[in-house]
């Protein structure tokens, strides 16, 4: 008789539940969710844009997406700890696939990846995007206002602020743009984990790579909190937020900055606020050492779905195995 489970990528019976596949083998995509681009019921739409041209150091997180998925398959069994229940019994998410450009006109990837991401948004998802470097949050961004309106708040996790005052778009400016046009408001953002100089205020509110590391969780929530309030927020977090030791495999690492666990704790210091949006960028997994930083940005954006979950009813049976 022949054995009908594996392949849930393609086979799953619903947008809800969990993969019993084989960590290492079958067929890839996010979580083992189903890989398709019909938006009907879906919660929250997972996609990657493979583009790392507008990096300043090295290369090589057009493959981060790859990368972050085949990672995912370790963790795509259940709840992840501390939680006592499985978001994907709660939210319908897919695996949309990567976005599709003309590598050799980046202008046609800003405009490609906002019409697409524009079309999450008016279907009522949430996006959950995987770079490729930094700069992919800028057409994010203009697709996000364009849906919710200007004046977004940006909570963002990084070693560097990515506010430089250039004309050039790159994986350093896209922030200082995304804020003349009003995409953001500075006022209610807040850069998180930065460890380089800046010899300018770029309006955002700080917390730097030293203080992530001596605040409690608790404290650094409450702040967070207080800036963001009750308007509608977008997480973006840069992989080299974390120190080196934790995610190696990054185009510009910067040495003192938080753990993988600090990070999973302010993470779930964001439940409540009014999340549209996130992405997780800048994985390289040439420069990475064991999986370690795919594994890391795996686990963030599983952390989101925890988030988003918490108060959601759940959608499918389940066993009392996983609290639900």
């Amino acid at each position: 008789m022949t054995d009908e489970r594996g392949d849930f990528t393609f086979r799953a019976p619903s947008l809800y539940g969990t993969a019993d596949d084989f960590t290492y083998a079958g067929a890839m995509s996010f979580l083992r969710r189903r890989y398709t681009r019909d938006l009907n019921g879906v919660d929250v739409v997972v996609s990657g844009i493979p583009y790392d041209l507008g990096t300043s150091n090295r290369p090589g997180s057009r493959f981060g997406p790859r990368a972050i998925r085949q990672a995912s398959t370790h963790i795509a069994w259940g709840p992840q700890w501390p939680y006592d229940f499985d978001p994907l019994h709660r939210l319908a998410v897919i695996d949309w696939g990567d976005h599709a450009f003309d590598i050799g006109y980046p202008e046609r990837m800003t405009a490609s990846v906002e019409a697409s991401t524009l079309g999450f948004f008016e279907a009522g998802c949430f996006p959950m995007t995987m770079g490729g470097d930094h700069f992919v949050t800028y057409p994010l961004l203009r697709a996000a206002a364009k849906h919710h309106g200007d004046g977004l708040s940006l909570i963002h996790f990084d070693a560097h602020t990515d506010t430089s005052r250039t004309d050039n778009l790159n994986h350093g400016s896209m922030f200082y743009h995304a804020t003349r046009e009003g995409l953001i408001d500075p006022a209610r953002s807040i850069h998180m984990g930065i460890r380089m100089y800046v010899s300018y205020k770029d309006g955002f509110n700080v917390i730097d790579g030293w203080q992530m590391q001596r605040r409690s969780v608790g404290d650094i929530g409450a702040e967070i909190r207080d800036v963001v309030g009750d308007n509608k927020a977008y997480v973006t977090f840069d992989i080299d937020f974390l120190d080196p030791a934790y995610a190696p495999g990054t185009g510009t690492p910067v040495a003192g900055g938080p753990t993988t666990t600090v990070a999973l704790d302010v993470l779930r210091q964001l439940q409540g606020l009014d999340l549209i949006g996130m992405d997780l960028v800048e994985v390289a997994p040439e420069y990475d050492v064991g999986e370690v930083t795919s594994l890391a940005g795996a686990s963030i954006m599983y952390q989101m779905l925890h988030v988003l979950a918490v108060d959601r009813p759940v959608m499918i049976e389940t066993d009392d195995t996983d609290g639900d």
